[in-house]
């Protein structure tokens, strides 16, 4: 008798399940334990596999999907990326909405998986006509056969997370988790993840992070939509130019705004100090935990859980190149000058 080989069917069988990885240099000046759910070892490289499976898979369920119809979407790469991914596996066209803001790295990362790829203008508002949001629309109306997945206001984005990323990060806690740091951007990743943890302890704080040029902090605050809030920014996948239906506010105790420098910094601090390739909104993280700890959220017996959605590879033309550090002016471009002569001269 052949014995079985042991060996996954095929690369979706590796979504989910990621480690959680203690965090050790990055933290140690701060009071607490810390604990990164690191999304990038996802086969997709980000958490936005977890809901790119799942929201196909329960449309293939309902009906909705057929073999050779074509799944549309918004993206500002992740998302993209892993619906990109699974439609080559299950046997879909997948057309994609991409921000401008996008790095280059991640339009052609989508084109290399087959993706007919759209770059819209990301500096207009939700309502405009060419912004990704309308140009996802129109398209899904023009294409015969499409779904057109709308991760901004699909109640499935939640789902996929309320059973998966909270699960896990309660059961690879031991239900000792105290505090869970994410991003906002759809509301997916931090609203389902949070209510499933908080119906197992009501007592765990959510703590939100949200972008400066971003309107989710104030509408928490205040249940009011302000657009005087909303200006340019460069995290990609971080907060919004509008309300989400994704993102449950209930469940996020507190946000926090971080800015685009000090959330880059801290990409590549978290690199250089911790061996983790992680992207921009990773670093965004980071640095909303030290701002959170600076105010007292944290004392010595706290355990926080901060998810690092994606891989630091989709940032080289941005966060992981000098050149582009120096063009945003976040580097003092005559002491690196000075450092990389030094590293020549090594």
């Amino acid at each position: 008798m052949k014995k079985e080989i042991n060996a996954y069917k095929n690369v979706l069988e590796l979504i989910g399940n990621t480690p959680l990885i203690k965090l050790n240099k990055v933290t140690e000046e701060l009071k607490g334990n810390f604990y990164a759910k690191v999304e990038a070892f996802n086969p997709g490289h980000s958490s936005k596999d977890r809901i790119a499976l799942y929201i196909i898979e329960e449309a293939e369920k309902r009906g909705i999907l057929s073999p050779g119809d074509t799944i549309i979407e918004t993206t500002s790469g992740n998302t993209g990326f892993s619906l990109a991914m699974v439609s080559i596996i299950k046997g879909y066209n997948c057309i994609l909405a991409v921000s401008s803001k996008s790095s280059k790295d991640k339009i052609d990362m989508l084109r290399s998986l087959g993706a007919k790829v759209y770059v819209c203008p990301a500096h207009v508002s939700a309502d405009d006509e060419r912004s990704y949001y309308n140009v996802a629309k129109r398209l899904h109306e023009e294409t015969k056969g499409s779904v057109y997945i709308n991760q901004y206001f699909n109640q499935l984005n939640i789902d996929a997370h309320y059973k998966s990323t909270g699960p896990e990060i309660w059961k690879q806690t031991n239900g000792q988790i105290t505090h869970l740091v994410a991003c906002s951007g759809t509301g997916g990743t931090i609203s389902g993840t949070a209510k499933y943890l908080k119906q197992q302890n009501p007592n765990i704080r959510v703590l939100g992070v949200d972008a400066f040029g971003s309107v989710l902090k104030k509408y928490h605050e205040t249940k009011e939509f302000d657009s005087n809030e909303i200006y340019p920014y460069r995290i990609e996948g971080l907060g919004k130019n509008l309300i989400p239906d994704a993102t449950d506010f209930d469940v996020i105790d507190i946000f926090m705004k971080v800015t685009d420098e000090e959330s880059a910094h801290a990409a590549r601090e978290i690199t250089k100090k911790e061996g983790l390739f992680v992207g921009y909104t990773s670093g965004a993280v980071l640095q909303a935990i030290k701002q959170y700890a600076e105010q007292g959220e944290f004392d010595d017996d706290s355990n926080v859980i901060a998810i690092f959605p994606d891989h630091g590879s989709r940032y080289m033309s941005k966060v992981f190149s000098d050149d582009w550090m120096n063009e945003q002016g976040f580097f003092d471009s005559v002491n690196q000058e000075e450092v990389q002569k030094i590293e020549f001269i090594k």
